[in-house]
């Protein structure tokens, strides 16, 4: 019996040092990345890792906005010309948002790619408002949708998916809502796909780095939230077959593109993937019964450089020269011929070139009207002239202005473009200044100013500084600065 001893008392750690290994694994498991890849057609599953693990959506749940409201064009219950007014609530959205102030027109054309684009908050509740009545009244139109649709796993409580209580969704119920857009929606396709947008001077490209990246790219939408980690629902389609990636809970901006390159490219037979046994249809994946992990402690810890934002510094890296760089071309076209290529080299190319599509506020514009609103627009967020510097004009946003928006500091070489029109590839550079600031700080200091300086009208309207900068209340503390970077 003397001499078990020992051997059972190994026995007894090597069972303590298992369950502790399992338990690790466990967590981990829980905690890891969900991803999933299916065609698009069929709704066969070619990959699936906690593919219906409970998750939080983030801005993907703009996918579900967007689809709430182009059904309603399509029914006929209002069209893409239909002028929809920003709200107070729509204004005091957090960012990232276009900061339009209350009473600012904009068509739903407009709205629909200020969203999906630049993953706008304030337009999701322009739209909302619009379509539902109310936020509460849209989150129900989605919630009602959600169940047709067959997603089981998803929740809404707000349509630009910014931290609330029961906003969940899965990869499972994504990838069925992004299958529903490409079956009921293929003539409004293209407000998923958009490679940047131009409001006045500013350009912002797509977060989706796949777009003008990945041969093939057609779709859809990014996300980021503390809680969620970076997501991303991408399509691409290459000799007639279109698959749907979606990456919940990556790292990165970078990483959720990698990942969802890496899943696409094993989709189309470049990752030995006819190996794995058959996994079934997406509808029919069995959802787990789970809290959602909360990945807040690893993404907004304080220990990176940068506040996480799904503004990502890599799309900055990436997208700074977006003009004509033929080296980019080069890669683009070497990517089209030569498969496969590293995920991870394609997308640390530039993007293809392409024409930013203008956006604006007011009534439908085109030809001269358009032009014409897309230079009054740049002109807006042109800062005052220097004659006699004016410490408020030269060091602060205008202040009682709102139409200047948060670009007056982007917007600081406005010799190379001085019509948002003349020049599309000098945009480039106010793009890559515009998405190199989180939202959150590009998008408050308005709001500080506007609350602290009531009397900077003067100052603000013209291009005259004003004539005595006597009281400019520069030693008041800003009100309200720490928004949220979700």
């Amino acid at each position: 019996m003397h001499l078990l001893r020992p051997l059972l008392r190994a026995s007894s750690l090597n069972l303590i040092l298992l369950a502790t290994a399992l338990a690790v694994m466990t967590s981990r498991a829980v905690h890891a990345e969900a991803l999933l890849v299916v065609e698009a057609d069929t709704g066969k599953v070619l990959q699936a890792d906690n593919a219906t693990m409970p998750w939080y959506p983030a801005s993907v749940t703009k996918i579900m906005t967007a689809y709430v409201t182009l059904k309603a064009v399509k029914e006929g219950r209002l069209s893409l010309d239909t002028l929809l007014t920003v709200s107070p609530v729509a204004a005091s959205q957090s960012p990232s948002k276009m900061g339009f102030p209350p009473g600012t027109q904009v068509t739903v054309d407009n709205a629909l790619k200020m969203m999906m684009v630049k993953s706008a908050n304030d337009m999701a509740v322009v739209l909302a408002e619009g379509v539902g009545g109310s936020v509460d009244g849209f989150s129900a139109i989605m919630n009602q949708t959600a169940l047709r649709l067959g997603m089981t796993q998803t929740s809404y409580v707000n349509p630009n998916g910014l931290p609330a209580d029961g906003q969940i969704t899965s990869a499972r119920d994504l990838a069925m809502l992004a299958r529903a857009v490409i079956r009921d929606l293929p003539e409004y396709e293209y407000f998923m796909q958009i490679p940047s947008i131009r409001y006045g001077r500013r350009v912002t490209q797509n977060f989706n780095k796949l777009i003008g990246r990945y041969p093939g790219a057609d779709g859809f939408k990014t996300g980021f939230i503390c809680a969620s980690g970076y997501n991303l629902v991408a399509s691409a389609t290459r000799n007639g077959k279109r698959l749907i990636a979606v990456v919940l809970g990556a790292s990165s901006g970078q990483a959720r593109a990698v990942r969802a390159a890496q899943l696409l490219e094993r989709g189309f037979g470049n990752g030995l993937g006819w190996l794995k046994p058959a996994l079934g249809t997406v509808d029919n994946l069995v959802p787990v019964d789970a809290t959602p992990p909360n990945l807040r402690d690893e993404m907004c810890n304080g220990k990176r450089k940068r506040p996480a934002t799904d503004e990502d510094p890599d799309i900055v890296a990436s997208n700074g020269n977006t003009s004509t760089g033929e080296t980019a071309v080069n890669f683009f076209t070497a990517g089209l011929q030569h498969h496969p290529v590293k995920p991870a080299d394609l997308l640390a190319a530039a993007a293809e070139p392409s024409e930013p599509v203008p956006v604006y506020t007011g009534p439908t514009k085109t030809g001269p009207a358009l032009i014409a609103a897309v230079a009054a627009d740049a002109e807006k967020q042109t800062p005052p002239k220097r004659g006699k510097k004016s410490t408020i004009a030269a060091k602060k946003p205008d202040a009682a202005a709102p139409k200047a928006e948060a670009t007056a500091k982007p917007a600081a070489k406005p010799a190379a473009v001085r019509h948002a029109t003349a020049k599309p590839e000098a945009a480039a550079k106010p793009a890559a200044t515009a998405e190199r600031k989180p939202a959150a700080s590009a998008e408050r200091k308005p709001a500080a100013s506007a609350d602290k300086k009531p009397a900077a009208k003067p100052v603000a309207v013209g291009d005259k500084p004003a004539p005595k900068p006597a009281k400019p209340n520069a030693a008041a503390k800003p009100k309200g600065e720490n928004k949220p970077a979700g």
